[in-house]
């Protein structure tokens, strides 16, 4: 099969630059760079190429795609750590990084309600899962989607860490930014996360009062001890608004994650609120993140987005 203008054509016409074609002879070599696609699209890609040049030798290659690794994590359960995670995945992505979402709470997964794709499950390909496309654009991996809804995850450290392994290491394709869902406290997970994956920096959530402080500054010692920067703390359930009366009030307190952060010499993202609004739409899978209205969790992953821009 010799080389000629119009099956170079045909292949550039199909690929573009991802096509590099060359000719020995009668042979003809087609090299494609599926760099950054998705399974889907790099077969499509090698099927139509394979069908414009038949009897030509196809060799697909793809380099890893370096991501940033974002751990969502939390002292001690009940924080709203999920919650926060799956937001501002979705706001990270409204904002124009391409994301996913690992949920790594290995024995607690929630993220397929949060996101609206419970029921679903991820397919397999060469031994990689492949992410779930969900309605907010941030695909997904979760243990919820691989084991049966109620049934309990009594699993050992190297069992758990496995899992995680599958999770982190799913078919990504383009996604510059994986957000992980961290399970609470400083376990095994942890452990595996940062000794193994590397994440670029970690996000702490807390409510306001000192008990879950406490718990919050372990969950900062131990990225920091395994060198992993903070990227900052965040205040969930921070106030509430009467939605008859109007009046506020703080039942968990206010100011202690922020006086905590300056304490600790890091970064304070910011407050997510106590309101009906938040926890409705996130146990409905309608993540609050993905409204047009949002001025709660976008200005949180503006300050993460320019964390990864600037470190």
């Amino acid at each position: 099969m010799a080389l000629n203008g119009t099956l170079a054509a045909a292949v550039a016409a199909i690929a573009g630059d991802r096509a590099t074609v060359r000719a020995d002879g009668e042979r003809v070599g087609i090299v494609l760079d599926a760099t950054g696609l998705a399974p889907g699209a790099r077969d499509a890609m090698e099927q139509a190429v394979r069908a414009a040049a038949p009897g030509a030798r196809v060799i697909v290659t793809a380099e890893r795609q370096a991501r940033a690794l974002i751990a969502v994590a939390s002292g001690k359960g009940g924080v709203g750590k999920s919650t926060l995670a799956a937001n501002l995945a979705i706001a990270l992505a409204r904002a124009g990084r391409r994301v996913g979402l690992v949920d790594a709470d290995i024995y607690g997964p929630s993220q397929p309600r949060l996101l609206g794709v419970e029921g679903t499950r991820p397919e397999a390909l060469e031994k990689q899962l492949i992410p779930v496309a969900t309605p907010w654009g941030v695909p997904l991996l979760s243990m919820g989607q691989l084991v049966e809804p109620g049934r309990a995850i009594a699993w050992r450290g190297p069992m758990t860490a496995g899992a995680l392994g599958q999770l982190v290491e799913g078919a990504w394709g383009a996604a510059d930014t994986l957000v992980l869902d961290l399970p609470p406290g400083t376990g095994d997970v942890q452990l595996t996360m940062v000794q193994k994956y590397r994440p670029a920096g970690a996000v702490i959530v807390s409510t306001p009062q000192d008990l879950a402080l406490i718990d919050a500054t372990r969950a900062i010692d131990l990225f920091q001890k395994a060198g992993v920067p903070i990227i900052g703390l965040v205040e969930n359930m921070a106030g509430y608004v009467c939605p008859h009366c109007g009046q506020a009030s703080d039942p968990f307190g206010h100011g202690g994650a922020e006086a905590a952060a300056a304490k600790l010499d890091i970064p304070f993202l910011g407050r997510v609120p106590l309101t009906l609004a938040i926890r409705t739409a996130s146990d409905a899978g309608d993540p609050p993140a993905a409204s047009p209205d949002d001025t709660v969790f976008a200005p949180l992953a503006a300050k993460v987005a320019d964390w990864l821009e600037t470190r």
